[in-house]
């Protein structure tokens, strides 16, 4: 993504915050010369019993001046405690990196410019980890050691091959194949257009739902995510359950459209895959469900709906959606108007945004999980990673067109129009969120790192219909990946809506396992009563094309 501010030079503020340095003369000086003493009488402590030690002295002489965070997984290895070079290593980069982060907290800044200090400075701490180095890694060393430094030569080999990846590989690149093990739910394409294809699922039953339901998925990724294995596959699930699932399937945007527009988006996207539904399904209303930014254009779609007076869709879903772009949470230090304004030439004449780009953006939002542990066992242990489907999808990204990406940055995370009433003209008219008056349900996710779940309940303050909200425990992705079978996690829910997101979460009642048969008995007040199971997919106007997953999930662009 991009990064926000006018056209004005970078300041000494953005300079520091590139260099990792600690921001010189932006913390109150007297402030500064406490937090200077406070932490020199850590260090002194450190380092005078480290100095004082006799040679073959217990670790345990060493005072823990820094704990390791909970959460914090890189110092498990028992050389980090018991080995006093290791462990001498261990505190002092921890207490170095609760320095540097205390500094950028205490930073007399903007709020916009504070946020981007603070998350340059954790980028700058992660990467100085002495795990990340083959000198100062004990559990490198080791491996080295035991394989006579074929981990290197394993290592390098990765590297390489990541290279010509483009991406650091999450997952066994040969462990997964869509179609082979993933997206292998049964069905067909019943139709495509140069955007997507939108496919039907084999009914599970004798007796189906009246009221199909059109899944639309994020288009920055591949629809698979919705549908990944037997066993986690949330459209098997939701078929299962005696629904007609349609799902679009967003195309990996080659060179030659690189022109397309939000408007596309919607009239060959959205709009398009709800028509199909209700033609093939002979009903005169769908179920819309939107996932991430499938979601926003979803409401944006519902929204041009309402303001033609065209009543088509009997609900929506929306899955970690933000309409309300207040507070995007760490995303927003990329999305500027400078940044924009630097590219903005290039994508409006049809230049593209590479999804491995958009990728490498969300992945340094958990740098250490998503970035630094991945360096370390690839390329200084020479592991392949482990097989994981959630992380396969991850790697699998898109290309979006540079004119529809421009729209969404700007009106979206710069401006946030979408959530003023007429601000945003769409498919030529005006869209007011508050006309979307059918019944909605609103997922977030705890810890999501890419829609904070408190901006995505904000959007229970802008749609017209009745609400539903329902917080689910994890992140962006393995809060919604969550099939009952595995009996994991938890969910929040209440039946007030008012107040603020604390507000709710204190009176909200958390509810053992996942949130899916949650969301399908609501789910179900909405399907329009039964009816017989087609006997094929498909119709005389919308015949089938081919078997799931057709052609655009797999379809390659430079």
């Amino acid at each position: 993504m991009s990064a926000r501010s006018d056209r004005s030079p970078p300041s000494a503020t953005a300079r520091h915050a590139r260099s990792g340095a600690p921001p010189a003369g932006l913390v109150d000086a007297a402030t500064l010369a406490a937090v200077n003493d406070r932490y020199r009488q850590r260090w002194q402590r450190l380092w005078s019993a480290a100095a004082a030690a006799a040679p073959g002295a217990p670790v345990s002489a060493l005072p823990e001046v820094a704990a390791t965070p909970a959460h914090d997984t890189r110092f498990a290895a028992r050389e980090w405690r018991e080995l006093p070079y290791f462990a001498l290593l261990r505190q002092s980069y921890l207490l170095y990196a609760e320095y540097l982060n205390e500094l950028a907290q205490l930073a007399a800044l903007p709020p916009e410019d504070k946020r981007r200090l603070v998350f340059a400075t954790r980028q700058y701490v992660d990467a100085i980890a002495p795990t990340n180095f083959p000198a100062t890694n004990p559990q490198v060393l080791k491996r080295a050691l035991a394989t006579d430094g074929e981990s290197f030569v394993h290592g390098l080999a990765n590297l390489v091959a990541d290279a010509g990846r483009g991406r650091i590989s999450m997952s066994d690149a040969g462990a997964f194949a869509v179609g082979r093990n993933l997206a292998v739910t049964p069905g067909s394409v019943v139709f495509r257009n140069r955007l997507i294809e939108v496919l039907q699922y084999a009914p599970a039953a004798a007796r189906v739902r009246r009221n199909p339901l059109v899944v639309v998925p994020p288009c920055i990724n591949k629809y698979y995510i919705l549908d990944l294995q037997p066993d986690n596959s949330f459209i098997r699930w939701t078929v299962a359950q005696g629904h007609t699932v349609f799902a679009i399937s967003w195309r990996n945007v080659p060179p030659e459209l690189g022109g397309l527009g939000w408007d596309d988006y919607l009239v060959d996207g959205v709009l398009a895959a709800i028509e199909v539904a209700r033609e093939i399904a002979g009903s005169e209303r769908a179920n819309v469900l939107g996932f991430c930014v499938g979601g926003t254009l979803a409401a944006s779609a519902l929204a041009v709906l309402a303001a033609r007076g065209e009543d088509r869709v009997a609900s929506v879903t929306l899955l970690t959606t933000m309409l309300d772009f207040a507070d995007p949470g760490d995303i927003g230090v990329y999305v500027s108007r400078e940044m924009l304004a630097a590219r903005e030439p290039a994508l409006l004449a049809g230049g593209r945004i590479h999804g491995s780009e958009l990728a490498a953006a969300f992945a340094s939002l958990r740098p250490n999980d998503l970035v630094w542990n991945y360096v370390v066992g690839n390329y200084l242990m020479g592991e392949t990673p482990r097989p994981f489907d959630l992380l396969h999808w991850n790697g699998d990204s898109a290309n979006l067109p540079g004119p529809m990406y421009v729209y969404y940055l700007r009106n979206m995370y710069l401006d946030n129009r979408l959530r003023e009433p007429g601000a945003l003209t769409m498919v030529g008219v005006p869209v007011d969120l508050s006309r979307v008056a059918m019944p909605a349900y609103v997922y977030a996710s705890r810890d999501d790192h890419i829609v904070p779940w408190r901006s995505a309940y904000r959007t229970t303050r802008l749609l017209g219909g009745g609400q539903t909200f329902v917080l689910g425990a994890s992140g962006h992705i393995a809060g919604v990946v969550n099939p009952p079978a595995r009996g994991r996690r938890n969910y929040w829910t209440g039946p007030h809506l008012r107040g603020d997101a604390d507000a709710w979460l204190a009176s909200a009642e958390s509810r053992p396992g996942s949130w899916w048969p949650h969301w399908a008995r609501w789910l179900d007040a909405h399907a329009g009563g039964e009816r017989d199971a087609p006997r094929a997919e498909g119709s005389a106007r919308h015949p089938p094309l081919e078997a799931a997953p057709g052609r655009y999930v797999v379809e390659a662009t430079g």
